[in-house]
């Protein structure tokens, strides 16, 4: 799989790209990840990327014609993906998604905004990882690209859609415990000691039900067609 990702900071992407999970994966070629630096494309002798919005107010904004000169240099830009505070909510199904793809292109937003006539002419969607604003696009890119690289055959060197990861099921993931059996007077339920694994299966789904209706609820109503709180927020 290849990812590009479009950013005027790429040297922010070095540590996490260099290490851990992300780092195999480039290793062993289950993923090519390719940094284009957008200040290359800016326009005349100070490689101006960015101008004042029409119709004024603060900030400024990313102009179109660096963008397009640097997707279109590219070989191949496959499904591209702006990331902004007004894009929908990524989630672990889009994670899934995107990584089935070949190529996925991600260009990270920054300072006000970027040209609507990009996202017009030449973006798939717009995603968001959260309901702030950060000072760019750059950590959602590191989050995405972690998420579906993660999910990629071989990655991990499991089958990780059969795991109880949270979010995978529409639920949050099952409490852990590992040694000592004992810590500070709190013990490992008996249960995971059992060796009885259908028990210790039904341990899990319970836990896991149990933690999704504490931290998430809204998980729960998702699932549930007739949820009250689903209906509510709809109307919204």
């Amino acid at each position: 799989m290849l990812i590009n990702i479009i950013t005027l900071f790429p040297e922010m992407f070095t540590g996490v790209f260099e290490q851990s999970i992300l780092h195999r994966a480039r290793e062993t070629n289950k993923i090519e990840i390719h940094l284009i630096n957008l200040r290359e494309y800016g326009l005349g002798a100070h490689r101006v990327v960015d101008d004042a919005p029409f119709g004024g107010g603060g900030g400024m904004i990313l102009k179109p014609e660096p963008i397009a000169a640097a997707l279109e240099d590219l070989a191949e830009t496959g499904h591209v993906i702006i990331t902004t505070p007004r894009g929908k909510h990524f989630q672990q199904a889009d994670a899934s998604r995107l990584s089935r793809m070949d190529v996925v292109t991600i260009i990270c937003g920054h300072y006000e905004g970027i040209d609507e006539r990009v996202t017009q002419l030449f973006v798939h969607e717009e995603l968001s990882i959260g309901d702030y604003v950060l000072t760019g696009g750059e950590i959602p890119a590191m989050v995405i690209t972690d998420a579906l690289t993660r999910l990629i055959p071989g990655v991990l060197g499991k089958d990780t859609m059969e795991t109880g990861d949270s979010h995978y099921n529409g639920m949050l993931e099952h409490p852990h415990y590992t040694r000592p059996r004992e810590f500070r007077g709190i013990v490992v339920p008996e249960v995971l000691l059992s060796g009885n694994h259908e028990e210790i299966r039904a341990w899990r789904e319970s836990k896991a039900l149990e933690k999704t209706k504490t931290m998430r609820p809204d998980m729960l109503c998702k699932k549930t067609s007739g949820c009250e709180c689903r209906n509510n927020k709809d109307e919204d």
